[in-house]
């Protein structure tokens, strides 16, 4: 069932032939290869115009190896900060250690052999397939990450990330192969890109430093999400103050990431005081529905509602009921084909400037005046 020929292991999506986007904008004219169109060129016009561009991602897609379209994006400074499930930072790391995961074939996805399955040691992702003994060795080498001297401190996810992303680069490089240039970590390391997790423990990754809080309380990091939502907050106020004015986002999937990438707005503009209007262009590639009510299917249109997204922006939006594992890979390859690679930002490092400038305008507003005197 693990056959070597099946394994996962698509190298980095560097460049991308111009037919495949001319095959997006002359072909898909209707319903949703329309809406995937639109996408497209929205995603290209918001690098083309400058915007800071936020990413969230949702759902298994490291797994199944997406990771080697993200990573070309962050590259090219096409994504300038990331919200993710800890899950799909925990799974990239596989591929750093150099440990193999396997596409499966149709009667996997159905389900009908996890028993045997089970029995043999394997885990599925529906139709992703992969040796026990490769989480177990992710969890050794991630808990030993931790139990560093430096991160024995209160932190963001983006420091944690950030630190982490350091080992994971050098092992990338050590264990080398078609994933040598490294997983989202790794990479965001290098480029100096903020990653944050909404939920730390609802991962692998937290599951870790919490088995490491629970032998020696004051060995392991003490994520604080107050910090993150306000370097977050920092990174949006300062794309709308100080790089064009403009900020955009995309979204794969929904759940927490989405919530936590749009909710930098209502957290200016409500909690804060802060004069603002919301994100400037909206992207999302989504399979959840807007009638049963959950953020993972709520649309622009509703965002407004809540000042996520600027009301005179909505012609700027754009969402695709599409598979994110179809998407992404369609996304990447039509803004590597029309679009001229941008320096990155290199906002991690830049961090604590946009903090003293989130904090400056705060203590210039009524709410501050009101709490603080």
């Amino acid at each position: 069932m693990l056959h070597e020929k099946r394994r996962l292991q698509p190298p980095p999506m560097e460049s991308a032939p111009e037919a495949v986007a001319a095959l997006i904008d002359t072909y898909f004219n209707a319903y949703n290869a329309a809406r995937l169109r639109e996408s497209c060129q929205l995603f290209a016009r918001m690098i083309d115009e400058g915007a800071t561009i936020g990413v969230s991602i949702s759902g298994a897609l490291t797994p199944a190896g997406l990771s080697s379209v993200l990573t070309p994006l962050m590259k090219n400074g096409f994504i300038d900060y990331i919200s993710s499930t800890g899950a799909n930072l925990y799974h990239d790391l596989h591929f750093d250690l150099g440990l193999p995961l396997y596409r499966g074939t149709a009667d996997v996805a159905t389900g009908a052999v996890d028993v045997q399955l089970r029995k043999e040691g394997i885990i599925r992702v529906y139709d992703v397939l992969f040796p026990a003994d490769v989480l177990y060795k992710t969890d050794e080498w991630v808990y030993r990450v931790m139990m560093a001297p430096e991160f024995r401190k209160r932190m963001s996810t983006s420091e944690l990330h950030h630190k982490i992303g350091k080992y994971a680069a050098e092992t990338a490089k050590q264990t080398g192969g078609a994933r040598a240039k490294g997983s989202i970590l790794a990479t965001a390391h290098e480029l100096e890109l903020p990653v944050f997790s909404p939920s730390p423990g609802d991962s692998t990754i937290g599951l870790n430093f919490s088995a490491i809080y629970t032998a020696e309380p004051d060995r392991g990091p003490h994520v604080d999400p107050a910090i993150d939502v306000a370097e977050m907050s920092a990174i949006v106020l300062d794309a709308k103050r100080h790089e064009g004015g403009l900020s955009g986002v995309l979204i794969l999937g929904g759940g927490a990431p989405k919530n936590f990438l749009l909710q930098t707005e209502p957290q200016l503009q409500e909690i804060l005081g802060v004069a603002e209007k919301g994100h400037d262009f909206f992207i999302q590639v989504t399979d959840a529905r807007p009638d049963t009510g959950g953020l993972s299917g709520a649309t622009p249109n509703e965002a407004v509602s809540w000042g996520k997204i600027d009301p005179d922006k909505l012609p700027d939006t754009v969402v695709a009921y599409v598979d994110s594992t179809i998407a992404l890979p369609l996304l990447g390859a039509y803004v590597q084909a029309r679009c001229k690679p941008r320096p990155p930002r290199r906002l991690y490092k830049k961090m604590p400037e946009l903090m003293d400038r989130l904090r400056s305008e705060y203590k210039t507003t009524d709410l501050y005046k009101k709490y603080w005197g």
